[in-house]
């Protein structure tokens, strides 16, 4: 059930974060059905924006701790250097959202689609991905040390990422892009090629790495 006195169409707010500030700027957007979400740099955590069409939003900085967003709407939303450790995003659509320096520290995805988002250098330490859609998305510089990536599928997904023993792989499907760095016992080796896909793959992976298309500096060469 939404807030009294909000609109339940596409922005419901079903739960307002403690912090004032966030509260008023929440209620005020929940009222009103012209104006995109600014909450750049504002505190929602505990709020909770499940369902809600937040596409286009601006989100960077933010502090989303804690927060229910189960099946929210995150289309093209700007969430650089936003804060959504333990943040409820299962079944949410992040397709070409801006996630760059995020923390997803502990976060759930399942089912999620991020298609085509940009997660560089995010934080997804013991973040879960299980049955998400990571077509496209691209985790370059990205810790997954402790994700669990069980039943998650890719599609030329750049994992430029840091993994280890504890990265959970098992069903999952596709064809990505490396090198990927695996940390284990302190120290960090790279593998890609042939010797990632038989590390994603002995783990209960059935991925495909492919290898970078040269195009035009081929074309170019006499």
């Amino acid at each position: 059930m939404t807030l009294s006195g909000t609109r339940d169409v596409g922005r419901p707010v079903r739960k307002l974060p403690p912090d004032a500030e966030a509260a008023a700027v929440l209620r005020a957007w929940a009222e009103r059905d012209d104006s995109l979400l600014d909450v750049s740099a504002l505190d929602l955590s505990g709020a909770d924006l499940s369902g809600a069409d937040l596409g286009m939003a601006l989100l960077p900085e933010t502090i989303l701790r804690n927060t229910g967003l189960v099946g929210t709407d995150f289309y093209r939303a700007h969430l650089e250097g936003a804060v959504l450790d333990g943040a409820d995003l299962s079944s949410a659509s992040l397709i070409k959202a801006e996630l760059d320096e995020a923390s997803l520290r502990g976060a759930t995805l399942d089912g999620a689609d991020l298609g085509s988002a940009s997660l560089w250098s995010v934080d997804a330490r013991s973040a879960r991905f299980r049955s998400a859609r990571l077509n496209g998305a691209s985790f370059t510089d990205a810790r997954l040390e402790g994700a669990d990536l069980t039943d998650a599928s890719v599609r030329e997904t750049s994992l430029k990422a840091v993994l280890d023993a504890h990265t959970t792989v098992r069903g999952l499907t596709g064809t990505l892009f490396g090198p990927a760095v695996i940390a284990r016992d302190g120290i960090r080796q790279e593998l890609a090629g042939p010797d990632l896909e038989h590390w994603l793959n002995s783990r209960g992976a059935r991925i495909r790495v492919l290898v970078p298309r040269s195009g035009a500096l081929d074309a170019a060469t006499p």
